[in-house]
Formats: C-alpha cells, sequence, structure tokens
C-alpha cells in the first residue's frame, strides 16, 4: 500500500522540476537558434565554415611543430565546398576562392621548409 505522503512527493521533488526548467530552457534556446539560423542566407552560412576549415589549416600550418596531415585534411575540406559549390557561395564565392589558393600556397611553403611529408600525396 502506497502512503499518500510518497504520492504527492512523486512530481514535487525540486531536482526533478530543476531538470525539466532546463531540459525547457535549452528546448527554447534551440528553437530560438534554428529560427535566427532560418533567417541567414545558406551561402552565408556554408563560407563561415569555409573560413572556419582555413583557420582550422591555418592553426595546423602555424603550430610549434606543423601538422601537415591535419592541416591537408582541412584544406582538402574546404576544396570540396570551394570548388564543388563555385558561384553558388554568393558574393563571397571569389573571396573564398582567393582563400582556398592563399592556403595552398602556405601549405606548400611550409611543407618545404619542414621537409615533413603530408602522407596524402597520391
Amino acid at each position: 500500500m502506497t502512503d499518500e505522503s510518497d504520492v504527492m512527493s512523486m512530481g514535487d521533488d525540486p531536482e526533478d522540476q530543476a531538470a525539466a526548467d532546463q531540459a525547457a530552457q535549452i528546448e527554447a534556446a534551440m528553437a530560438e537558434a534554428r529560427a535566427r539560423l532560418a533567417d541567414v542566407p545558406a551561402e552565408v552560412v556554408v563560407t563561415n565554415h569555409v573560413m572556419g576549415l582555413y583557420e582550422l589549416a591555418a592553426i595546423h600550418l602555424s603550430s610549434e611543430t606543423p601538422d601537415l596531415v591535419s592541416a591537408a585534411l582541412a584544406i582538402d575540406a574546404m576544396s570540396m565546398l570551394v570548388d564543388g559549390l563555385g558561384d553558388r557561395l554568393g558574393d563571397d564565392a571569389l573571396a573564398m576562392q582567393d582563400a582556398l589558393g592563399n592556403i595552398r600556397m602556405a601549405f606548400v611553403g611550409v611543407k618545404a621548409q619542414t621537409g615533413q611529408s603530408d602522407t596524402t600525396d597520391d
């Protein structure tokens, strides 16, 4: 037999309520972020990702001991987007092509300076 006080306390646990409140706040924040993202043109979001890959490659190239394998992966991913999408990147397409060319030249320069192999050569 269940004690009446046990039944009443099942939904009144402050920890459960705090967790439910936190989950609701997270859900509301995610809905707001989705709504904001939906208002941004897709080419702007993709271009931001391209620049993130550029930065990732630059970080790996400029570290004390350059990581050519990781830099090559970031550059290849960037290339897939820039070369694959071309003018679909919108007004920034030319700037993204220039950025890709620059990071490729930086890669070649670092590779020549360090004498490392990137192990991605075909």
